[in-house]
């Protein structure tokens, strides 16, 4: 009698795969094995290998199971599921299959159907979204990155194949995670021209998933991304209050990694601090390897404006780049950035890139509370306290005002920015290095006898809002 409810289970398996595509029933049905079905109950016992299984089937499948099974054993039959919990121990779980409120037919056979994106997807050709500008090679390297580099360059020799798997890359914005991702991926499309790699933003992939939902084609969604050979997601903390995004995602990664997939990740943060995501998936987030990227220091700056200018046919100073680095607070946006500016406004205004546009253009460029002072700044503060005007400061005149005015500015140029004396000079009335000197000098001499003058420094010092 048990073999015959073991033919009426393979005929509700034979129903079902005719109405799904063969990928579909490969990885959610043929997992499944039947166990005993209870006469008196009217119950089918069948175990499935994971809790996932049982979760997504239960989500999207209720329905033309509940069809199939009545159909097959010709009664209103409920289904149980044991569960495996913990394979090494065996042990399991029982629990009761959802019974859904109307049973209908599917409309038709995969025979009789229009072909979907099940059917088609392996097939299909697809863009994998990838900037072909973000390479390893303008992926520059220095302390901060030397190991994520690395390791990026193994797993793009042999995708899915490393230990490496999945890959999470996380470090605060501007720090290069996008590039480097991306690098990973041109790699392994160049290597690999026929394999399936698809960049994907975490909020692009929430968009497509909430369109499939509205149109009922979850299955679809979730199939398509069942087919990419290499899956790299940008940006996942941007999950972190969306449930249903994340187990529909967890469904896929589980899927790729069981297939030898490769899946690289990128978070603004480790996976420990992703809170309000399961456990079951932080813990297949930290599998793989988790690898840190640090902001570049000054010289790993220094050395990405120099490529830059090199790829770009830019001429910037030295020290106008020293200075770029210094202040960029360790982004390589904002080093595009500021770059970028100077670039359009040397061309539109036929000038020269030197420090003084820098120093003009950094605090639009560098969205930054603590970037330090500029001459500007520093000349703005000061004449506005003593009520003098930049040209008058600029001017050879030798009127008292004017020539405290002057000091006072260098002397805090010179204490607030990381600027030689003679760039100073040149800056504040174009004067030589000496004279800086020099007005310094006569500026501490008189902090050292006169308390008004005192008030007045500290004055203009406490409106630079800068800790002493």
């Amino acid at each position: 009698m048990q073999k015959s409810h073991q033919a009426l289970w393979q005929h509700c398996l034979h129903l079902i795969k005719q109405n799904v595509a063969e990928q579909t029933y490969k990885t959610w049905f043929e997992p499944i094995v039947f166990e005993s079905y209870d006469e008196k109950l009217s119950t089918v016992l069948v175990q499935v290998p994971s809790p996932y299984i049982y979760e997504f089937l239960e989500q999207h499948y209720v329905r033309l199971m509940a069809w199939a099974l009545n159909n097959s054993f010709k009664t209103n039959v409920k289904l149980k599921y044991r569960l495996v919990v913990d394979r090494e121990n065996g042990k399991t779980q029982e629990v009761e299959g959802e019974r859904p409120a109307e049973i209908d037919p599917p409309a038709g056979t995969r025979a009789n159907q229009s072909p979907t994106v099940f059917d088609g997807a392996k097939s299909q050709q697809l863009n994998p979204q990838l900037d072909p500008n973000k390479t390893f090679e303008s992926f520059i390297e220095g302390d901060s990155n030397k190991l994520p580099r690395a390791v990026g360059l193994s797993i793009s020799e042999h995708p899915g194949k490393s230990t490496f798997n999945p890959f999470f890359v996380f470090g605060p914005s501007g720090c290069g995670k996008t590039h480097l991702i991306n690098a990973i991926g041109v790699e392994c499309k160049r290597r690999a021209p026929k394999s399936r790699v698809l960049y994907v933003s975490a909020r692009l992939f929430q968009v497509q998933y909430t369109d499939a939902v509205r149109q009922n084609t979850v299955n679809d969604f979730i199939n398509f991304y069942q087919t990419i050979d290499v899956l790299i997601v940008d940006d996942i903390q941007e999950w972190v209050s969306s449930p249903k995004t994340l187990d529909t995602f967890f469904f896929i990664f589980d899927h790729l990694f069981r297939l030898g997939k490769q899946i690289i990740l990128a978070s603004d943060r480790p996976p420990v601090d992703l809170d309000g995501v399961k456990e079951r998936l932080l813990t297949r987030f930290s599998c793989g390897l988790i690898a840190e990227l640090e902001k570049p220091d000054t010289q790993l700056c220094v050395d990405i404006l120099n490529d830059k200018c090199s790829r770009d046919g830019l001429k910037i100073p030295a020290d106008v780049i020293l200075y770029i680095a210094q202040t960029a607070n360790g982004s390589v946006r904002d080093l595009q950035g500021v770059v970028n500016s100077l670039m359009a406004y040397s061309i539109v205004y036929n000038s020269a890139i030197d420090m003084h546009l820098a120093e003009r253009l950094i605090k639009r460029a560098v969205k930054v509370d603590n970037a330090p002072l500029t001459i500007d700044e520093i000349l703005d503060r000061v004449c506005q306290h003593y009520g003098v005007s930049q040209q008058n400061v600029f001017s050879k005149s030798r009127k008292r005002e004017f020539v405290q005015v002057r000091q006072v500015s260098m002397y805090l140029a010179q204490k607030y920015t990381k600027m030689p004396a003679s760039r100073i000079g040149q800056l504040i009335g174009g004067r030589d290095h000496s004279t800086v000197l020099h007005s310094c000098a006569a500026v501490e001499q008189r902090l050292k006898v006169d308390k008004a003058f005192v008030d007045d420094i500290n004055s203009i010092e406490q409106s630079f809002k800068l800790k002493q």
